[in-house]
């Protein structure tokens, strides 16, 4: 229900739908989006429409995307609304999630709408079916009054103290006329935000409005049929006409990939609840340590709902002390870490760290050189080093070298491929080595050779990582002869790499080892480490 003005008998009832319709574009049955509008004090007619509604009318619901020639790419089916309620009770903001119905290809579309669009609709003309074919075209008659599809209210004279009193030609025409002659467009005449990567189907949408040190923002949250939920932003540039959209963070909601049935936020707890077929979850609004302990990362994720504030990324309050806003550093419009960041070199900043990491690939094997960058919108750049010139070059994609999301991909290393490899990302011009990797290649040969002769040996069941007391005086553990591959000129590091490789998990706690001193870990050990509630696009998310 929402309210038109202060007279509650005027009040009316929306309702959002999708339904099979003929009209005048085709002469076959389409399928449209559509708003319904009921007044609440609806009782029916007299003689006509006894005891069923007779002001029910409904308009078309549109969110397209311009195209060549004003041909429209135009998204009927609709999957979701929400209503974003402002300190106006009488105009809420309403979000549509719809979807395609063309057989060419699949998309999703979010489009927002103003009430005083939709009153329009309904306060204008009314459609009419005529001519031979029936099409449906502009009614230019006369209109009965009271006008079709209002009140018994005060607000509409106060004639009819309800609808049972209406004339039998004002009943006649509504049940005739259900249909506004002109559509609902929505804001800035396109959607604002567009998905046709067909990665998963969205469901569900909920948003908050967020207060930011650059002006107002809407965070959608939406959920998927996979059990995922995005966090994004859209960001309207008024000069260009143009929508940009940001990625904040991908959730990885359910262990299972099950849709999401619905959503409900709580803007004063910071929450949002998620439902399923068979589970409920709830999740914080925002995570701001995830975004790193450097000015310019925190600057760069663009979320609202965190600022630098000297020392680390927190939450953002709109209203504070003087001296904590002084320190603040926000720029969620264009994230330009730059000039926000100019002098933070504060405690916790890490802006000239870079990730240090030794990885090993076998000749005609294949490696992954692992990198994510924090951000979904940086561009990731890899240069390599080779010999001891200290030129490095870019490295060239091809056949054989392929970047991947997470990271570069190296398919058939060959010894010349040995180096090291710089992972540096650039985003609205900043430029951060997030890390280097040292890549030493192994003789595939010698490999075989000793992994061979140790099957022979040993035979198939042989531990990786023999108790201690079970091994002779003067003997060595038999990954060590994989040291002799590759020399001792930095034995004790490599050493560590394999204790950590092939050891168990019992062995591994014995060695009272902290993770921070495993540098080179096996990227295997990402699945031991205690599992984050959500990461940042594109890292790919764990369990919740």
């Amino acid at each position: 229900m929402i309210p038109d003005n202060e007279d509650r008998d005027d009040n009316k009832v929306y309702f959002f739908f999708t339904e099979k319709a003929l009209e005048a574009e085709s002469n076959g049955h389409a399928i449209y989006a559509r708003v319904g509008r009921l007044c609440v004090n609806d009782v029916g007619g007299q003689r006509i429409l006894v005891n069923k509604f007779s002001t029910f009318l409904k308009a078309r619901l549109v969110c397209s995307v311009p195209g060549m020639n004003g041909i429209d790419t135009y998204f009927d089916e609709l999957e979701d609304i929400f209503l974003l309620h402002t300190r106006d009770h009488k105009n809420p903001v309403i979000f549509g999630l719809f979807n395609t119905t063309s057989n060419i290809f699949r998309g999703h579309a979010i489009c927002v709408y103003h009430m005083s669009s939709i009153r329009a609709a309904f306060n204008g003309p009314y459609a009419h079916k005529e001519g031979p074919e029936y099409h449906w075209s502009l009614y230019e008659g006369r209109v009965p009054y009271p006008r079709p599809g209002s009140c018994a209210s005060k607000v509409n004279g106060g004639r009819y103290g309800t609808t049972k009193d209406y004339p039998d030609d004002a009943i006649r025409f509504a049940r005739s006329h259900p249909l506004m002659y002109q559509p609902i467009k929505p804001a800035h005449k396109k959607p604002i935000l567009v998905k046709t990567d067909g990665r998963y189907n969205l469901k569900q949408i909920a948003v908050d409005r967020v207060e930011a040190e650059d002006g107002q923002y809407d965070v959608l949250f939406i959920g998927t049929d996979n059990g995922i939920v995005l966090k994004v932003i859209t960001i309207y540039n008024q000069e260009t006409e143009s929508m940009e959209e940001v990625i904040l963070e991908e959730l990885q909601i359910f262990k299972d990939p099950v849709p999401i049935i619905s959503m409900e936020i709580s803007s004063k707890r910071q929450q949002l609840y998620i439902g399923s077929a068979s589970a409920v979850a709830q999740v914080r609004f925002h995570q701001c340590d995830m975004y790193g302990s450097a000015c310019a990362d925190c600057c760069l994720a663009r979320d609202p709902y965190c600022a630098w504030d000297g020392i680390s990324c927190s939450r953002y309050y709109p209203t504070g002390t003087h001296a904590k806003r002084r320190f603040r550093r926000q720029d969620v419009r264009h994230g330009n870490a730059a000039q926000q960041c100019f002098g933070q070199q504060f405690v916790g900043d890490a802006l000239d760290k870079t990730e240090e990491r030794l990885a090993y690939g076998i000749e005609n094997n294949s490696t992954l050189l692992e990198c994510t960058p924090r951000s979904l919108q940086a561009k990731v750049i890899w240069f390599v080093q080779k010999g001891r010139d200290g030129r490095k070059e870019e490295v060239k994609t091809d056949d054989r070298v392929v970047k991947m999301d997470l990271g570069l991909l190296l398919l058939r290393v060959r010894k010349m491929d040995a180096g090291t490899y710089f992972c540096q990302t650039v985003e609205h011009g900043f430029v951060h080595t997030v890390r280097k990797i040292t890549l030493e290649v192994v003789d595939e040969e010698r490999v075989e050779e000793m992994f061979h002769k140790d099957y022979e040996e040993d035979g198939p069941h042989k531990m990786p990582c023999p108790v201690q007391s079970s091994i002779p005086h003067g003997a060595k553990p038999w990954y060590k002869e994989f040291l002799q591959l590759i020399g001792y000129s930095n034995f004790q590091r490599v050493e560590e790499y394999c204790e950590k490789v092939w050891c168990t998990d019992k062995k591994r706690k014995k060695l009272k080892m902290s993770p921070s001193k495993w540098k080179y870990a096996n990227p295997q050990e990402k699945k031991l480490r205690p599992k984050a509630e959500h990461y940042r696009l594109p890292r790919h998310t764990l369990d919740s």
